[in-house]
């Protein structure tokens, strides 16, 4: 961005450089058509006849050059611009997949809590038959804690029964 603003400010420059040299040779071309519709032939003013036309010929040389070195420095700015745009959708891309991929992770960690908590219950189930001492958590537990995310498809409902 601090390049487009600077390139932006050079085409400024070019641009007004461009107006000042195009108002001196239309001065220089008033001047040219004025000396050479005075009747005579002096030789000061063929001298400065002359000169002139050097000078119109050399301002437009001048012109023509800054209307190339303006049209590059405009396509630089659109290219640019062009990549700075890509990339934010780029990133947008990125950031969407990064958040499904939070999304999902938080999904099977609690998935995963669940089956464990599960595990437990059949282990102490079996080894005290009628004491169960161990809490047990839901994913509701798990992933409430952090922002609320949304699954791609509903969280099944945990019933604990006690024995």
């Amino acid at each position: 961005e601090v390049q487009v603003d600077e390139l932006q400010r050079l085409l400024a420059g070019m641009e007004k450089e461009h107006r000042s040299l195009l108002l001196k040779m239309k001065e220089g071309e008033a001047e040219l058509a004025r000396l050479r519709s005075v009747e005579g032939d002096k030789l000061a003013e063929q001298d400065r006849s002359a000169q002139l036309e050097k000078e119109v010929a050399m301002l437009r040389e001048k012109i023509h050059h800054l209307d190339d070195m303006l049209k590059s420095q405009q396509r630089k700015v659109r290219q640019m611009i062009e990549q700075l745009q890509n990339s934010k959708t780029v990133i947008q891309a990125k950031d969407a997949v990064i958040q499904e991929l939070k999304e999902r992770v938080a999904y099977l960690e609690a998935e995963n809590l669940e089956m464990h908590d599960r595990i437990e219950h059949l282990i102490e189930k079996q080894v005290s038959r009628g004491s169960h001492s161990s809490r047990v958590r839901s994913k509701s537990e798990y992933v409430g804690g952090s922002k609320r995310l949304s699954s791609p498809k509903p969280l099944p409902l945990i019933r604990v029964v006690e024995t």
